[in-house]
């Protein structure tokens, strides 16, 4: 079954041009929501609020605060949306909004190019630990060829 009229869920880890739900469907309305239980609980700093409020205003989306799948299925039903369309997440909070929206609405999960590819899954605790692995992998890739 097509969606023939979804909204698009722009998450944490998609925001850019190079969202793949966004290049799929530029013409659907799209939602970003600032996590208001995840921002008070994980103590989410000023500096990260303004860069993703900066990242957004890259992006055609409107942005909401408060419960992430409230705010998108309210967003669904204003729009007179069929269905959810977003990236993949790989953060176990975004993954359980995901599956809690797909229980009252159809959501379709589309895959973007990966940054990296990782010889192993990535350790998401801090940015730190992930770039350390990622890094030389990602400086493998501009090496000059011999």
């Amino acid at each position: 079954m097509d969606l023939k009229r979804p909204i698009v869920w722009v998450h944490e880890e998609s925001l850019g041009s190079t969202n793949p739900a966004l290049e799929d469907y530029p013409d659907a309305p799209a939602l970003f929501v600032f996590d208001q239980d995840w921002i008070r609980t994980k103590h989410i700093s000023r500096k990260r609020l303004g860069f993703l409020y900066e990242c957004c205003l890259d992006l055609p989306v409107t942005l909401r605060k408060g419960d992430v799948v409230a705010e998108v299925l309210a967003f669904a039903e204003r729009h007179g949306a069929d269905g959810v369309i977003s990236s993949g997440a790989i953060e176990p909070r975004l993954q359980r909004h995901g599956a809690a929206i797909n229980r009252d609405c159809p959501l379709w999960i589309l895959d973007g190019e990966p940054f990296v590819d990782l010889p192993r899954p990535p350790r998401l605790g801090r940015f730190s630990r992930y770039w350390r692995e990622a890094e030389p992998v990602v400086w493998e890739l501009f090496k000059p060829s011999d």
